[in-house]
């Protein structure tokens, strides 16, 4: 099968069936807008029926991974019930099908990786990152909760203590960082990342298929599990897509300003 329907996600075929996906909005430093968020969601059935490929591994063209959900699809999804109800089948349909796809995945973080990119980051198989890469979850600081991926797989991967941590404060951690906690399969200097990927994909590719299949299918059994989680933390970003903070955030990243929240009013200290 060919993947010529796709506009914001490239494609290069590699020795012994490996498949290289570029996210490709280099000028927008590959955030995703409605179309990339489509086809991100999409592709993984896509790969997972095709024949011709073992393994795919996904990077970012240009310095980036992911920047994030486009500032402009924000603004058009705050208040919009339809918008957001179809972006929450969506957002279900880009976690499952990566969990759910037959190949192993392999991603190279070669940049700042934040939003729906850190889907495809931290659901892949194995991660490798730059360890000079950003890599984080801000929907609060948006004004949203921590929807997409990140309550079925933070606390998998880094442990209770650091998920709250982070997807509480939205603060980012490099990519050595993320080794560190186990975010991330390994962390390397930039220039070695998608070397290093495409290795570990072509040694995934010449081996036993079957076996590796079948073991990726029984370790994403603890994905399946907090499948009820990950559908509650979707609905409840969704939820808060419909409040007056988002608003607020989205105005306050324009603005390139700290947010006042409507939720948060300041106020002086609690008499005693």
């Amino acid at each position: 099968m060919t993947f010529d329907g796709y506009e914001q996600l490239a494609f290069s075929r590699r020795d012994n069936g490996v498949l290289l996906i570029t996210l490709d909005r280099p000028e927008k430093y590959n955030a995703a807008d409605e179309g990339m968020h489509t086809e991100l969601a999409r592709v993984w059935n896509d790969v997972s029926a095709d024949p011709g490929t073992r393994v795919a591994v996904i990077t970012g063209a240009g310095k980036a991974f992911s920047a994030g959900g486009d500032l402009a699809m924000v603004e058009r999804m705050a208040g919009d019930y339809d918008r957001v109800s179809h972006m929450l089948k969506e957002m279900s349909d880009l976690v499952y099908n990566i969990v759910n796809c037959e190949k192993p995945i392999v991603s190279a973080i070669n940049g700042v990786a934040v939003g729906a990119g850190t889907v495809a980051a931290l659901l892949a198989d194995v991660a490798i990152a730059a360890e000079d890469a950003k890599i984080g979850d801000g929907h609060v600081k948006l004004g949203v909760a921590a929807g997409d991926h990140a309550a079925i797989i933070w606390p998998l991967l880094a442990g209770m203590a650091k998920a709250r941590y982070y997807l509480l404060t939205g603060e980012m951690i490099t990519g050595a960082e993320a080794e560190r906690i186990g975010m991330v399969a390994k962390a390397l200097p930039r220039d070695q990342v998608l070397d290093e990927a495409l290795r570990i994909a072509d040694a995934l590719a010449t081996g036993s298929q079957p076996a590796i299949r079948l073991t990726k299918r029984t370790l994403n059994n603890w994905l399946r599990t907090f499948g009820p989680t990950f559908d509650q933390s979707a609905a409840y970003e969704m939820l808060t897509f419909l409040g007056p903070d988002v608003v607020e955030g989205y105005t306050a990243l324009r603005e390139k300003r700290a947010p006042r929240f409507p939720s948060a009013p300041p106020s002086g200290p609690v008499p005693a």
